[in-house]
Formats: C-alpha cells, structure tokens, sequence
C-alpha cells in the first residue's frame, strides 16, 4: 500500500522520531519534499500562477489535514504556497508527515 492510501494514525507521544535513514527511505516516496536541516520537519514550496490558485491549493490542504487529523504549517503568497510537516508531540518526523506529504502531492495531481 502507497502512502497516500494510508490513513493517519493518532501520535500521542511516547514515540521515537523517524531515524535519518528511515525518513530518508519514506522521502523517496515523496517526490518535491526535502527534509529540514535539523531532520525535524518536511518541506515543499508548491508554484502556482496567481495568488487565488495559492490560497485555493492551501484551503484544500486544510480540508485534507482536518480530514486526517494531522495539520501542517502553510505559507502562501502569490504565486506560491509552502507547506511543512512535523509531529509536534514527537520533536521530529513520524510516518504520518509522509503519508500527509503523499496525499498533498496527489492533490497537486502529482502522484505520490
């Protein structure tokens, strides 16, 4: 099952993060994403042809993180919407910041 079949699962803390090669082995699943310099977090800066196609991608975006209860920081000006992941209760990555990275992707109609 690819990433973006799967469905978040509640992290309540008590969990290690992802391991650099284990991120690693989950970014390669998901195409245009780059991990952060501490290994923190996930990030992809998305190009769009004005302002309103931005803030349309992220409103959809936030209908998907409430849908999967996992909610990312999102950026957006014209021309561009970044957004980021990262398990909050964890300090680092956990699987669920690459199964959202999927299905953003898959949003973007770019597969993942």
């Amino acid at each position: 099952m690819g990433l973006a079949e799967k469905t978040c699962v509640p992290c309540r803390g008590g969990v290690a993060p992802l391991e650099e090669d284990e991120a690693r082995r989950y970014l390669a699943e998901t195409p245009g994403w780059t991990i952060s310099a501490g290994g923190e977090r996930i990030e992809r800066r998305f190009k769009y042809k004005d302002f309103a196609s931005a803030m349309e991608f992220a409103r959809t975006v936030g209908e998907l993180a409430d849908r999967e209860g996992h909610h990312p920081d999102i950026a957006v000006g014209w021309g561009y919407c970044s957004i980021s992941f990262q398990t909050h209760k964890i300090r680092g990555l956990h699987e669920n910041d690459f199964i959202m990275a999927a299905k953003v992707n898959a949003l973007a109609g770019e597969g993942g």
